[in-house]
């Protein structure tokens, strides 16, 4: 072991790179159990997908593209570190000094990972699979590579404005919610709009699964084991426990009754707006966090079923608004500058001035990507495929049991589901 590093902090590094990875099947599972059953394997499929072929593109270059010698603060340079060249076990000062670089790049792939993951959730029951795999390879390049760069790298020109965000609020969730609002701009909609839940208790898993790991995702984005990221790992728990209480509130003032899909919605919510910042606030911002993102969200959800938006499962609302609301508000909680700690308006100005820029080019370059997809692959699977199901269409199978007939042909009868 290289005499600069320390144990502990590789260690908790490694633990927080496997609790980030397994977000994605908890979005895996909260996904599939959101979508129609005779989605459920699609859906669930594509997180998958994301872990093994965003792992690619992570080693051949985006990683180089989000970390590598910075080109005008913009982008990194696609020679510094491709196929991992120069990551290696000795620590790379700019980025942390404790842990082996490799690390620190083994951590980052799990955010690269679970970003277009999130973003299934808004063509869910639609997308063909081609397609799809067409998307992440280009918005991993195009959108989160440049983001990931200007914020997190230390030439990156929003980190150099002092922009803020501890473990991806802006990164990760403005991107994905871009992406997906752009989503439900580019796609033709849903002939069955009705969220028809394949499973309950696969949301609630899947929720579950989100929460635990999110003590990786905000906690490991400490770079080691430290005080802050004790502080992280509290804000995070009591964000999302305050979101939860506030949506099933709301939830109730509505309906009458406490979802508990709802809940979990919420939950997850709370963990959204408080990522961006984690390490920065104290435990009593960070209930004012989860609950005002629990607010702003759960009411965007209403306002775009009522403008007629098919986002299938409200990643914008949640993912998207929640950012938002963390960005900004992590302006006016920080300790260090922030509008309610002395800093008077020069951070929250900062910030809305990178949020304007990040949400302009993530919407906008994701809208290009879905537009060029079009006019090389299927975007949307066929009405008829759409109406069998993307399980069967698209994958050959089915959550439940299936005879191995399929009923499409002509003269047969039946359901090809069961």
């Amino acid at each position: 072991m290289n005499t600069a590093t320390n144990g502990a902090d590789i260690a908790f590094l490694l633990v927080s790179s496997g609790l980030v990875l397994l977000m994605t099947p908890g979005v895996s599972f909260f996904y599939g159990g959101m979508v129609k059953k005779k989605n459920l394997v699609s859906t669930m499929a594509q997180s998958f997908v994301c872990m093994a072929v965003i792992s690619l593109v992570w080693y051949f270059f985006g990683f180089s593209l989000c970390f590598g010698n910075s080109i005008g603060g913009f982008i990194g340079s696609p020679g510094s570190y491709s196929f991992f060249k120069n990551v290696g076990i000795a620590p790379n000062p700019a980025f942390s000094s404790t842990i082996p670089f490799m690390l620190f790049a083994l951590f980052q792939l799990k955010f690269a990972i679970i970003t277009p993951a999130l973003v299934t959730g808004a063509f869910a029951e639609r997308i063909h699979f081609r397609a799809y795999l067409a998307f992440i390879v280009l918005f991993s390049i195009l959108v989160y590579a440049p983001v990931a760069h200007w914020t997190w790298h230390p030439d990156g020109f929003l980190h150099r404005w002092g922009v803020l965000d501890f473990a991806g609020g802006t990164v990760v969730h403005i991107t994905a919610g871009m992406a997906s609002l752009a989503a439900a701009m580019a796609f033709r909609k849903r002939q069955d709009q009705d969220l028809k839940y394949s499973s309950v208790p696969f949301i609630l898993l899947g929720g579950a699964l989100l929460w635990f790991g999110w003590f990786g995702f905000n906690g490991g984005s400490a770079l080691a084991a430290n005080e802050i990221a004790v502080q992280t790992v509290m804000n995070t728990h009591l964000a999302s426990a305050a979101a939860m209480v506030v949506w099933m509130s709301l939830d109730y003032i509505r309906n009458k009754k406490v979802s508990a899909v709802g809940s979990c919605i919420g939950a997850i919510v709370g963990l959204v707006a408080i990522t961006p910042a984690g390490g920065f606030v104290s435990l009593s911002a960070s209930i004012w966090i989860g609950a005002i993102g629990a607010i702003v969200s759960f009411y965007a959800i209403h306002l775009r079923s009522k403008a007629g938006i098919d986002d299938t499962l409200d990643v914008f609302p949640c993912h998207g608004m929640g950012g938002i609301t963390g960005m900004l508000l992590t302006a006016v909680f920080a300790e260090n500058g922030g509008l309610l700690h002395g800093g008077g308006f020069h951070l929250l100005g900062v910030h809305t001035i990178g949020l304007l820029i990040v949400v302009s080019y993530s919407f906008g370059v994701s809208y290009l990507i879905y537009r060029f997809i079009r006019m090389i692959l299927p975007l949307e699977v066929s009405v008829e495929d759409e109406q069998v199901g993307l399980d069967f269409t698209q994958h050959g199978e089915l959550a439940e049991f299936w005879d191995g007939v399929d009923r499409r042909t002509p003269g047969a009868s039946g359901d090809p589901h069961f």
